[in-house]
């Protein structure tokens, strides 16, 4: 089994937090009324699973699986936050549009991540699985493979991504201390705003998680 962290209590902390969001988007999805809601939840309970396999480098024989459902969970959520106003059902206002959007980026985030990981895979293994005569070996050292030449651009992207994550889960924080510090009159408003902190606090871990997973392929 490999590891992307080295230290196995940094991957078990991650896992359970991701596990955690999962259960959590599972339940809303069984509590919601709309199936747009419905599917948004599983789709993200979906994501988190993936996120928490990648890090136990687990099942890679589905990676196409994995991108294609990710690229499909993105492309979701831009439909619905380019989509007109008259369709309800969808992303409303200017803050479920930016709302929206972002999860359409986090889905195309976490696929992009599937992608770095199975080129990675597909890097290290047949070194390891299929010796090659010295002659070879020294051809492979003049001429880089393709998957090398793509491994050798994606440290940059990581880089951006981990800023972009590292960023979200600042904002996320943001609006999370200003929703605790804000007042409550009535009962419904408290439980609106605990569900509110609860979705802001679940967005900052897992903008975090993104990040530090994506700082990882930066090295």
């Amino acid at each position: 089994m490999i590891r992307v962290f080295n230290i196995p209590a940094i991957t078990w902390t991650l896992t359970a937090i991701l596990l955690f969001s999962g259960g959590y988007h599972c339940l809303q999805a069984t509590r919601s009324h709309r199936l747009t809601d419905r599917v948004n939840n599983v789709l993200h309970a979906l994501m988190t699973v993936v996120m928490a396999a990648m890090l136990w480098n687990l099942v890679p024989s589905t990676m196409l699986a994995q991108i294609a459902l990710l690229t499909g969970a993105a492309l979701w959520f831009v439909i619905q936050a380019v989509a007109r106003p008259e369709f309800k059902a969808f992303c409303a206002g200017s803050q479920g549009r930016i709302k929206c959007l972002y999860h359409g980026l986090t889905m195309a985030g976490g696929a992009v991540m599937v992608a770095m990981m199975g080129l990675a895979t597909t890097h290290h293994a047949p070194a390891a699985a299929m010796p090659m005569p010295n002659a070879h070996h020294a051809m492979s050292a003049a001429t880089p493979s393709t998957p090398v030449a793509a491994i050798d651009h994606s440290p940059d992207v990581a880089i951006a991504l981990t800023g972009l994550f590292g960023a979200a889960a600042v904002v996320f924080v943001v609006l999370l201390l200003r929703y605790r510090v804000a007042g409550i009159s009535h009962r419904h408003a408290a439980a609106s705003r605990l569900s509110v902190r609860t979705e802001h606090g679940l967005e900052a871990l897992g903008a975090a998680v993104m990040a530090l997973m994506f700082a990882t392929m930066s090295a």
